[in-house]
């Protein structure tokens, strides 16, 4: 027989099928990772197919099988193949994200630790009668272990070395080898609760399950109840023998879903994230593979989580755009949930107070079913949201970061033992570092991006690559000491906070001060337990986060997202402004939000301030349609990186040669075309150039492929091609 096998090595020109013979003594199944011979080297590989013949003559031989168990499945295989045609994804690349990363090369395995116990053929009192009297250590140490056995490392920190292995030698005791399970998140778990569900919660529920559609889109405000929906969803398809996966588009988000998860579901559950210590992921991925768990909870990776007999995946916050990986290998979770979802005959739900446009408008038009909850469970509604104009309070004579409002709403909302939470869609302390004189702008030596201060320990860090430098005492190009710093960052406002509120104690949260796997639960443990009156934060409290007592939320320099050169710029604001507004009055105390902007009039806060998403969805859709924008149209972006420039210039010349003669042939299913140098050049020291072409719907397959079709053709040594459909981030 005749092992098809993809050998793991992340390279488009050894990104195809190799076949190799299969010894009589080797047990190599479809799936298996194997180690094979490749030119001079011995590489691992995953035989993606067996069949009896090849028409290659000659062939190795596979030297070795890796696994006991097979580790990709026959629907993950149909899924790399999915995810090449669809996403232009190596074979390789998509197969690595199936497993836990650290199975590769051998670096992670079981943790097993030696156990010791009684030996079950004699009775305790037949041990005890062969033990001299005067050997009470050993005495001692079957006493110890007469109601059940203990770890060895435990039993050697009690008893000598001597009195173990005596016991040990004659039989007495025995010495077992066993598997100890690597828990992520030990110190989260929930309390079994008896929910009740609403009226429009049990609507929801029968929807996701009655529609002829795979998909549903579950529109419900913030506060309403999604998770009750969520969970109660899961349980029907457990109740059927059946698994499911629950995404969360941040992984702070996670102890809080996983919190709920545990108390209701227990041991069933695991977790997968890029938070998880690599024995942590190997041991949750083993067992949602072994069948021991059958529910999943974690970021976007989780959507490849090997559970089998898949029932329903959601997918929570469907519109943030974490859901889209935006780095090699480069695919959207929501085609790869509907493709496992059609694979299973399962359900797909997409759960959001601001839906994306694209789900609702696949919504309106009836290839995904809609259910709604418009009100919070809570009796006191929406809080309000108040727009401060900010360009009135610089006439004013105010230049500091907070309005006069929001200044007197954080002192009250403290002084009443109330919570508050302050939304900055920046970190660090300011966005830049600028020479007042001659203009210089401190940049990163690697990447094309300015660098951003940090007081903390004084030091200028790209956000892209991680490179720190140290803070300018004067400028290096013309020697003056007049460095301004740029836009605000959570630090700062953290220091405005703590010199508005002598004594007040403030939290923030931003990827900073999260760099731990632990970070987030004992930010948001000390939040929640109100050791803090003011949580600072990023996108990571944007969402998701239920605490009782915050009552006033104050939203910063709302206008930074409106203003991108993006065509979602609106849709993002609104659905910031929107999403961090719903973290205040979850409890009867009710709430409110105070929104500053320079752009009071724009229709996006307009809409925002009312929580009229049927608005601004019908303003936004027209505006897309009038421009021939997503997702009335594609746009396809090949992306080009190396740390030659001259050659990734003449892989750019040269695919937009064949990829414009093609436009030209088509040109009525085009609408642009054209190759530029990146907005952003360089990144970690490698050049970036792209191609961009917006193309109509009709024949959107056909031109995808013949895209693909010419990268695979032209090929260059040195240089990275990717592409992307619809790219969240055109820099």
């Amino acid at each position: 027989m005749i092992a098809r096998v993809i050998v793991d090595i992340s390279n488009s020109e050894t990104d195809k099928i190799f076949d190799y013979e299969i010894p009589s003594n080797l047990d190599v199944r479809k799936g298996s990772r194997v180690i094979v011979p490749f030119g001079t080297q011995r590489l691992e590989g995953f035989c993606i197919d067996i069949t009896p013949t090849s028409d290659v003559p000659a062939l190795k031989s596979v030297e070795g099988v890796l696994d006991e168990f097979v580790c990709i499945s026959e629907e993950m295989l149909s899924l790399m193949r999915y995810m090449k045609d669809r996403f232009y994804v190596r074979y390789v690349d998509s197969l690595r994200l199936f497993i836990p990363s650290k199975l590769r090369g051998g670096r992670i395995k079981e943790l097993t630790r030696l156990y010791l116990t009684l030996n079950p053929s004699f009775t305790y009192e037949e041990i005890v009668d062969s033990i001299p009297e005067r050997a009470k250590s050993r005495l001692a140490l079957v006493e110890r272990l007469k109601d059940g056995g203990e770890y060895l490392s435990v039993i050697a920190g009690e008893f000598s070395a001597s009195a173990i292995n005596a016991l040990v030698s004659k039989g007495l005791l025995i010495k077992t080898s066993e598997q100890v399970e690597r828990k992520p998140m030990k110190s989260v778990t929930g309390v079994e609760d008896r929910y009740i569900l609403r009226e429009c919660q049990k609507k929801a529920l029968e929807k996701i399950f009655s529609a002829e559609q795979t998909a549903t889109l579950l529109h419900g405000v913030t506060g309403s109840g999604k998770t009750l929906v969520y969970m109660s969803a899961i349980k029907k398809v457990l109740d059927e023998g059946k698994t499911a996966i629950m995404l969360v588009p941040e992984i702070s988000l996670t102890p809080q879903m996983l919190r709920n998860f545990r108390g209701y579901f227990g041991d069933s559950v695991a977790m997968l994230h890029s938070g998880l210590s690599d024995g942590e992921r190997f041991d949750e991925w083993k067992r949602l593979l072994k069948g021991e768990a059958r529910i999943v909870v974690g970021a976007r990776s989780a959507i490849f989580a090997p559970v089998k007999n898949l029932g329903l995946i959601i997918i929570d916050e469907e519109h943030d755009a974490s859901y889209i990986s935006e780095s090699n290998p480069r695919y959207r979770t929501v085609d790869v949930a509907l493709f496992r979802a059609d694979y299973n005959n399962a359900k797909v739900v997409l759960g959001s107070a601001t839906p994306s446009i694209e789900s609702y408008l696949s919504a309106k038009r009836g290839d995904y079913a809609l259910a709604e909850m418009n009100e919070r469970i809570s009796d006191k509604g929406m809080p309000d949201i108040d727009v401060v104009n900010m360009s009135s309070e610089l006439l004013m004579g105010n230049t500091g970061m907070f309005s006069a409002k929001l200044e007197e709403s954080i002192k009250r909302t403290v002084e009443k033992g109330e919570q508050v939470m302050i939304f900055l869609n920046r970190r660090g302390h300011s966005s830049f570092v600028m020479c007042r004189k001659c203009g210089y702008i401190a940049k990163c030596t690697d990447c094309d991006v300015s660098l951003t201060y940090h007081s903390v320990d004084s030091m200028l860090k790209c956000h892209y690559c991680g490179k720190r430098f140290k803070m300018l005492s004067c400028c290096p190009d013309c020697g003056s000491i007049n460095i301004k710093y740029g836009k605000l960052g959570t630090q700062r406002v953290v220091e405005e906070v703590e010199r508005l509120i002598p004594g007040v104690k403030v939290l923030r949260m931003d990827n900073e001060t999260t760099m731990t796997k632990s970070s987030y639960l004992e930010i948001l443990g000390a939040f929640a337990s109100k050791e803090a009156q003011v949580l600072v934060g990023t996108q990571m409290i944007a969402k998701g986060h239920d605490f009782p007592d915050v009552t006033l939320v104050g939203i910063l320099d709302a206008d930074m997202s409106l203003y991108h050169q993006d065509y979602r710029s609106n849709e993002r604001t609104f659905q910031l402004v929107t999403q961090v507004a719903g973290r205040a009055g979850r409890s009867n105390k009710g709430g409110k939000v105070i929104l500053q902007t320079y752009s009071p009039n724009h229709y996006v806060y307009r809409f925002a301030s009312k929580y009229d998403y049927e608005g601004f969805f019908e303003k936004e859709n027209n505006v897309r349609m009038t421009t021939n924008f997503p997702p009335y149209t594609t746009i396809i972006r090949v992306l080009m990186t190396s740390e030659n420039e001259d050659k990734v210039i003449d892989c750019a010349k040269t695919l937009y040669r064949h990829l414009r003669e093609y436009a030209e042939k088509n040109s009525s299913e085009f609408l642009y075309i054209q190759a530029m140098r990146s907005p952003l050049g360089r990144i970690q020291n490698k050049y970036r150039y792209q191609i961009i072409a917006r193309i109509k719907r009709q024949k959107e397959r056909e031109i995808i492929a013949e895209f693909y079709g010419t990268i695979e053709k032209n090929k260059f040594r040195q240089v990275s091609v990717f592409a992307e459909l619809n790219p969240q981030n055109m820099a």
